[in-house]
């Protein structure tokens, strides 16, 4: 799909977009923030980005459907925010009277890109919204997510679109406690995040890999800061393609958090735009050989505004066949070394339930 040969044709991909999600005001000075996103969409409207994507609505998920991975009394919580212009729902995660419909919207944005990819229409897509989700618990909201948008995506994907197997994959600077928690005894869902570590929440640790029948379907890559492309780059190819080949998804979906760029000023991680093109590009793989090519990136993280709006555009230009990689980085890559110790780590705890990994 990404030869460099010029006749190789450019993909449209769908992105949902819509002015609501600024609508969500965590409060003054607050680090997720509507410029966030703002800078996002101005990116998208420059002259070289129109053209590679048609914008998808998002429509409003409805309760029934939120209360697939939270309960009645937090959706009820939420719900009631909308009355106020101010509510402090942990010491982080702050909401305005918009944050409920830009809320339902993140979720609904997801559900509709999936039905836009299901359809033919697309076979990739990017769901640039907020509130982010990977956080969000079943009743707790947390580090800035209300609604776990990810999770509920992966619902949507094995309740209504009748799949077996969905692979999320988490490459947000924190871990996805809520998106983990979420799917942690359910060997249908493949749930891969690399992280920093030690960092919030505290979860993410190499041996939670799952528990029940979803014993080996956790696989936690925790990083120490200063990982850059080619450490991730060794994560993704040495601990997660052979993995996520092995389980042969139906759909991946990717918690696309840009806060691991080098300089975000939450983050200790070095990952550039290349890198984060060439992760894009493995996960677009998986998704070719055994999904058809679907795949849906959703926003999660990101706080340096520019770091944050040229991820996104790498990203996007991978998913249209429209590299911003040269042949000869895309080989360094691809040759990069054993990379960190957390791999072996983790290959050691996953090794018994996946037989893949060679010797």
């Amino acid at each position: 799909m990404h030869d460099t040969d010029a006749t190789i044709l450019k993909k449209t991909i769908g992105v949902v977009r819509d002015q609501r999600f600024l609508e969500h005001i965590p409060g003054l000075g607050h680090i997720e923030s509507p410029e966030r996103l703002k800078a996002v969409y101005e990116r998208l409207d420059k002259g070289d980005a129109k053209g590679l994507y048609q914008t998808i609505a998002p429509r409003m998920a409805i309760k029934d459907e939120l209360a697939w991975n939270h309960n009645k009394g937090y959706i009820e919580r939420i719900e009631e925010t909308q009355f106020h212009n101010f509510t402090q729902l942990d010491p982080d995660t702050i909401t305005s009277n918009g944050s409920w419909q830009a809320a339902c919207l993140a979720v609904g944005g997801v559900f509709s890109l999936l039905d836009a990819i299901f359809s033919g229409k697309f076979s990739s897509g990017l769901a640039l919204v907020r509130p982010p989700g990977h956080h969000a618990e079943r009743g707790k909201a947390m580090g800035f997510c209300l609604f776990n948008n990810v999770a509920l995506g992966a619902h949507y994907a094995r309740k209504v679109l009748g799949l077996k197997r969905v692979l999320i994959v988490d490459w947000d600077l924190h871990h996805g406690n809520g998106t983990q928690d979420s799917f942690y005894h359910d060997p249908n869902i493949l749930y891969f995040s690399s992280h920093q570590y030690p960092c919030y929440p505290g979860s993410g640790a190499v041996d939670q890999i799952g528990m029940g029948d979803g014993l080996g379907f956790t696989v936690n890559c925790p990083l120490r800061p200063g990982a850059g492309d080619m450490e991730y780059a060794a994560v993704f190819r040495r601990l997660f393609l052979p993995i996520a080949r092995a389980f042969a998804p139906e759909l991946v979906l990717v918690s696309a958090g840009f806060d691991i760029y080098k300089d975000d000023p939450l983050g200790g991680m070095e990952v550039t735009f290349k890198g984060f093109a060439y992760l894009a590009r493995l996960l677009i793989a998986i998704a070719e050989e055994t999904a058809e090519g679907r795949i849906l990136f959703c926003l999660e993280g990101g706080y340096n505004h520019y770091g944050l709006a040229e991820g996104v555009y790498a990203v996007l230009r991978e998913c249209t066949c429209d590299s911003i990689l040269l042949p000869e980085e895309v080989y360094a890559f691809d040759t990069c070394g054993p990379g960190p110790r957390a791999i072996d780590e983790a290959i050691e705890k996953l090794e018994a339930f996946w037989p893949v990994f060679p010797h």
